[in-house]
């Protein structure tokens, strides 16, 4: 097996191969740097919520915000598929915070009106596909909609996410079959956090390296340093392009490791070892980049104290807005399912606000969220 890890900054935010260094200009090194950094402090807001009994679920990305840099690395057009945690792809993409927290919430100002499960965001604008509970299923959604811009001839990109747990899913065997064989314009990007769920990487796979997968269906597999976000912008921007020329599909491996639980729901303390979280904190993504930044004149740490302030005054103030949304209105549980309204639905969805109006208000019987 050889297949190096690509790095581009060593712990200390030192370049380590300038051959491999992006070329990015001032204004887009600061907008990834800020998109991790609001992803690291959202998560500690949004986590101490759901602890607070004010939203239902929550999943952290702590320790593996540099994925950020490779929602910064696709084009606009091109389409993102997540998984749970990839908060900073949409954010360092345009997603707003206010339709973020919204729907955390899931009241009138959520997008998708409460539909989905708390953490389970979409956003339109930002081809931003909707989260999905079931285990790698947007893999090969991502292959179809690769293949459906092959079909009509366009330049776009599909990204889908997954962790080492999704790679021992149906969707990814048949997702990245698919994608060889007829050469999807698909990047399949692997976070390797070690764990799915309780489960190490060891006990579900005997490869152990993931990117070496790829080999079966006949593409490239690329491994990469996941806590440098320069890195991941380099290997992610090289899959890209070569995709758009047709080249076919790659699978990125991003070593990385998840500095926390896996959920809200979650006790990583009853199966991963202190020691771990002592080893990976030396290797945070965001202090990385940060000295990277500071190296190179753009940053300093007064800055750097003054951002943070900056966004958690900002998330503070969203949260106090969108908390005073009011719960989806009864209509919506009829709409947005077809183009024009059918007769039968219409007169159903007629008769329900009938009889709101006749009891003025429905009982809320809803228990507690079940995770």
């Amino acid at each position: 097996m050889n297949n190096p890890m690509i790095q581009v900054l060593d712990l200390d935010g030192k370049v380590i191969d300038a051959s491999m260094e992006p070329k990015l200009s001032e204004e887009k090194l600061q907008k990834l740097y800020r998109s991790m950094v609001l992803t690291r402090q959202l998560d500690e807001r949004c986590l101490a919520m759901q602890r607070q009994g004010r939203i239902g679920f929550y999943v952290t990305s702590t320790g593996q915000e540099a994925v950020a840099a490779s929602g910064l690395a696709m084009e606009a057009t091109d389409w993102i598929f997540p998984a749970y945690r990839e908060h900073a792809v949409g954010l360092v993409r345009g997603f707003p915070l206010k339709d973020f927290l919204a729907q955390l919430f899931g009241n009138d100002l959520d997008l998708v009106k409460g539909r989905q499960m708390p953490n389970h965001f979409a956003h339109r604008p930002t081809q931003y596909v909707s989260v999905s509970s079931p285990i790698g299923t947007q893999i090969s959604q991502a292959v179809g909609a690769a293949m459906a811009a092959k079909i009509r001839g366009d330049k776009t990109v599909s990204i889908t996410y997954f962790g080492d747990g999704g790679t021992s899913s149906n969707d990814f065997h048949a997702g990245m079959n698919f994608a060889g064989a007829f050469g999807a314009p698909c990047i399949f990007y692997c976070s390797n956090n070690q764990y799915a769920i309780s489960v190490p990487l060891e006990k579900q796979t005997a490869q152990p390296l993931i990117a070496e997968k790829a080999l079966a269906y006949g593409f490239k597999g690329i491994r990469v340093d996941g806590n440098d976000a320069l890195a991941v912008y380099h290997v992610t921007k090289e899959s890209a392009d070569r995709a758009r020329e047709g080249k076919g599909p790659t699978l990125i491996e991003a070593f990385t490791f998840r500095m926390g639980a896996h959920s809200s729901s979650d006790d990583p303390s009853r199966y991963c070892p202190k020691e771990k979280y002592e080893e990976w904190a030396k290797k945070d993504p965001i202090r990385r980049l940060k000295q990277y930044l500071i190296r190179k004149g753009i940053w300093s740490e007064e800055k750097d104290q003054a951002l943070v302030e900056s966004i958690k005054k900002e998330i503070s103030e969203t949260i106090e807005e969108v908390r005073k949304g009011a719960p989806p209105s009864l209509s919506t549980l009829f709409e947005d399912v077809y183009a024009e309204m059918p007769k039968t639905l219409l007169l159903q969805k007629e008769a329900l606000l009938e009889e709101a109006k006749l009891k003025g208000t429905f009982e809320d019987t809803s228990e507690a969220f079940p995770l």
